[in-house]
């Protein structure tokens, strides 16, 4: 086991504590959302894990090996282990180049120079090498905080809401290539994030937290399709929620019910529709189904009464 988190405890303030006996287990080689609403504690795991913090009870390991936290560590941090927060702490006055290059020998400078364009086509940044990074927007500094953090190839990638601040194109090129290679070089990463479905097709494990406690630890699959509670349902985006006695009252199958799970059919159960949108390569629709609103996607737009099926 990679990481193993076991019986932690954790307090900003006495009176308001945050996590309270986490027990966490990461495997070598995956890529793990950490999930949950802001304030869910996400970063401060992450903060935690990487040494910044020092937690109460319990202990951290990374292969077998106990952590220290800041209270062992002359300098912060785990030198197995690297951090790319919000604040990306980049040398302003040293070129792009020399950010990315600046855990490498000098030894080999060929070889460096290789590592450096390598990792910057990565985060599609090559074209930036000589530019400064107090030049470059808060989405370009954080992906060359991203290639620095890769230049050393280590054991653990933390990285903190990574595409907060890049436009879709860039999201896109970004999580692709850097996904890809993390997996090429067999690294573990932990990427917290509010939005699992810009990431969902590249993760192993998803980690959800609500108010420092876990809530669910499955594979995507399995977190998408039985989500634990209302909670992890909606971290996925809309979602139609039933309770018990409308589950029962309704004849369905479950409580949480994406848009694209309920389908128009000819025979099923009726419904009113209240909006019909265009949104691309769907109709968003609104309906109310018994009373109850719903969401549900389209091919074609809808008006009138139309049947769905559950």
């Amino acid at each position: 086991m990679l990481l193993e988190i076991n019986r932690l405890f954790f307090s900003y303030h006495p009176e308001k504590p945050l996590f309270r006996n986490l027990n966490l287990n990461i495997g070598e080689g995956k890529i793990i959302a950490l999930a949950g609403e802001s304030g869910c504690g996400k970063s401060t795991l992450l903060n935690l894990i990487y040494g910044l913090l020092d937690w109460e009870n319990g202990e951290i390991k990374l292969n077998g090996t106990k952590l220290r936290g800041p209270k062992g560590n002359i300098v912060p941090g785990e030198s197995d282990i690297k951090f790319v927060a919000q604040n990306y702490d980049l040398m302003p006055y040293s070129t792009v180049y020399d950010n990315v290059g600046k855990f490498i020998s000098n030894i080999q400078l060929a070889k460096k120079r290789e590592k450096v364009e390598e990792l910057l086509d990565v985060v599609g940044m090559k074209e930036y090498a000589d530019i400064f990074p107090k030049n470059l927007s808060g989405g370009q500094q954080q992906r060359v905080a991203i290639a620095r953090a890769l230049s050393v190839t280590p054991k653990l990638l933390l990285l903190d809401e990574p595409f907060s601040n890049l436009d879709f194109s860039r999201k896109i090129e970004l999580r692709e290539k850097l996904f890809n290679y993390v997996k090429k070089e067999n690294l573990s990463l932990i990427i917290s994030t509010h939005n699992l479905m810009e990431i969902l097709p590249w993760l192993d494990q998803i980690i959800v937290l609500q108010d420092g406690r876990l809530i669910q630890n499955d594979d995507p699959e399995e977190t998408y399709n039985h989500p634990y509670n209302e909670y992890v349902a909606k971290l996925f985006g809309e979602v139609n929620l039933f309770s018990d006695e409308e589950k029962t009252t309704f004849g369905i199958s479950k409580n949480f019910w994406f848009p694209h799970q309920i389908s128009i059919v000819e025979n099923g159960k009726k419904a009113q529709v209240l909006e019909s949108r265009f949104a691309g390569n769907n109709y968003w629709n609104k309906l109310s189904f018994n009373g109850k609103d719903i969401i549900v996607y389209s091919e074609n737009k809808l008006s009138g009464t139309v049947d769905i099926s559950f």
